[in-house]
């Protein structure tokens, strides 16, 4: 009867001073990669901006919210294929953003401009679109950017460079 709960002691005592695996940093690494070049090309030259990428429908539907800033050059992409009429809120978004709805020839087809947090009201161009782009609020206008200006990213965006992925949108220039 003591063989029981001494060998019940001794499984405990090495369960409990096992060797922890590795922390995993595998999301912080995808994190990392999620990072995509972006430039904005309007009439008075062109911007850059490294955006994280919301590529699955889970990270889209989350987006930006529970953020407490965003970076100046600093956004998120949220690529639609096959495109399609997009519509976003700002529910549980915590600051004002910049929404632009990027047609599939490359241009900026509706500009949302500084949309209120925590607001409910959905905000669409009401076309098909190839991807919207989230900067932090305010700062469309304060680069010049307007519907109609020019969207690339990827290794599109900066032609030459060392950029590595599969999400690259190198729309024809528009006529």
């Amino acid at each position: 009867m003591i063989r029981f709960p001494a060998l019940l002691a001794l499984c405990l005592l090495a369960a409990c001073s096992s060797r922890q695996p590795a922390p995993d940093n595998s999301a912080q690494a995808q994190a990392a990669d999620a990072m995509l070049p972006v430039v904005i090309r309007t009439a008075k030259g062109g911007h850059r901006f490294d955006v994280e990428v919301a590529a699955t429908p889970q990270a889209q539907e989350k987006g930006l919210m529970f953020r407490k800033e965003l970076a100046p050059d600093g956004g998120m992409l949220f690529p639609m294929d096959p495109p399609r009429t997009a519509s976003f809120w700002m529910k549980d978004t915590l600051i004002p953003l910049d929404m632009l709805f990027i047609h599939t020839d490359g241009t900026i087809a509706f500009l949302k401009s500084n949309a209120q947090p925590y607001s409910r009201i959905p905000v669409s161009a009401g076309v098909p679109v190839a991807a919207v782009l989230e900067l932090a609020g305010g700062r469309a206008a304060a680069l010049g950017i307007a519907e109609g200006d020019v969207v690339n990213w990827g290794g599109c965006a900066v032609p030459g460079g060392k950029v590595t992925t599969d999400r690259n949108f190198c729309p024809a220039a528009p006529r």
